[in-house]
């Protein structure tokens, strides 16, 4: 489909049309046209950007759907489809499905039943086999299947010696290791974080303690064998200081945040809704202001949905028995323009340097190049309802909510999908 998109500001830092309103014509896949004003020529759709933005399309570091043998949450078609509709053109999908992602028979099953989707759907293949953290999975073996990185997904490896080995071997084969910041015997079985609010809700918390020695760990190994690592979804300020301790240092260490981390704070659990139960916890209003200002000067990388499809048995039970997670592709950009983040920001945070962490080459909003966007209105209001949630379940404390910030329309590999 040929399409002209009139009117629309571009908010891409790596563009020399960057915060300018332009006219972008595309043909065949292509950008073939930026400027003030393009006249419409016969056959190709008109598309009114009046107000709104063009971004590189979204690409999600941390989504979890369930497909294969988990697809009563979410197969990988609702995934793309949900992934669309919140304006991600790629996923890094999480290796916790059934058989997990530990082989390169499980990669190829992703690839293969991806292929031709609007939307890149890329395997993250598990670190260790059956996600035990006690033998290295087939990482090479993973990576020449396709796999782009690798992952205990919502688990963190425990075991020291394990972790050192494979981030040593990581290194070897130049794959890069994804990790979750607990330390569980510190956590234990607690569900939300430790603070005034745990005791006056009477339940034990999980202290910030737990995820910063994780944080300082994996740093002091990742220092020791000079390897990559990324670090999946910080959420206290004390791992936001160790971070920018490490890059101060010049270490080749990453992260990213959910974006509901950057928002939603401990407060909201007064309730006991389940569907605020998350993975790190909801943490106070000094994390929340922390996170935002370490992404905003560069020591977190990148924002993540960090979705997390459960059927509704899951979750709509007692919140101590509740699954962690919520369903987020559709809301993520709700969400950091309500946390303040401006066009250009949330282009970085959420298109560019998801795909550097993962050594991708971004989409640039220039002439010739391959089109990969996504065009969203920051001020329309929409209600999140059973009727445009696109996921298989509905574990979103956002569902019946106005929120502000719609994706109107997304284009990749020659394909687009619009929204009203």
């Amino acid at each position: 489909m040929n399409l002209l998109i009139t009117g629309v500001t571009i908010a891409d830092p790596n563009s020399k049309f960057n915060k300018q309103k332009c006219d972008v014509r595309v043909e065949q896949g292509k950008l073939i046209a930026i400027d003030s004003k393009l006249s419409p020529v016969k056959g190709e759709t008109v598309f009114d950007g009046a107000g709104m933005i063009l971004s590189p399309g979204f690409f999600d570091l941390n989504c979890s759907i369930g497909d294969p043998g988990f697809e009563t949450r979410e197969d990988i078609y609702t995934a793309t489809a949900t992934a669309a509709a919140g304006g991600f053109t790629g996923l890094a999908v999480l290796p916790d499905t059934k058989p997990i992602v530990h082989s390169k028979g499980e990669v190829a099953y992703i690839i293969n039943k991806a292929k031709g989707n609007l939307v890149d759907v890329l395997p993250v293949g598990a670190i260790s086999q059956h996600l035990e953290g006690k033998e290295l999975a087939e990482l090479y073996d993973m990576q020449e299947a396709g796999a782009i990185a690798f992952s205990e997904g919502n688990k963190p490896v425990t075991d020291d010696g394990f972790m050192s080995r494979a981030l040593q071997y990581a290194k070897g084969v130049g794959c890069l290791l994804m990790v979750y910041p607990e330390n569980k015997s510190i956590a234990g079985k607690s569900q939300i974080n430790e603070s005034k609010n745990s005791v006056l809700l009477g339940m034990k918390g999980v202290p910030a303690l737990a995820e910063e020695m994780q944080v300082s760990r994996d740093i002091f190994l990742a220092t020791y064998h000079d390897a990559r690592l990324h670090i999946s979804n910080i959420s206290t300020a004390g791992s936001v200081a160790l971070l920018k301790k490490a890059k101060k240092d010049g270490l080749k260490i990453t992260a990213d945040v959910a974006a509901h981390n950057l928002v939603f704070t401990e407060e909201l659990l007064s309730d006991f809704d389940s569907n605020y139960k998350v993975k790190p916890p909801l943490r106070g209003k000094a994390d929340v202001k922390a996170l935002l200002a370490g992404l905003k000067d560069g020591v977190i990388d990148a924002v993540s949905s960090q979705h997390r499809p459960h059927e509704i048995e899951f979750k709509n039970v007692e919140f101590e028995i509740a699954a962690y997670g919520i369903i987020a592709l559709q809301t993520v950009l709700p969400l950091l323009l309500k946390a303040g983040l401006e066009a250009s920001q949330i282009a970085e945070k959420l298109a560019i340097n998801p795909r550097a962490i993962l050594g991708m080459t971004a989409p640039v909003i220039e002439k010739g190049a391959e089109a990969n966007f996504t065009v969203y209105h920051p001020t329309e209001e929409w209600t999140f309802n059973a009727a445009n949630n696109l996921s298989k379940s509905a574990n979103s404390p956002l569902l019946n909510q106005k929120l502000t910030g719609k994706v109107k329309l997304v284009y990749n590999n020659k394909q687009s999908q619009s929204y009203g």
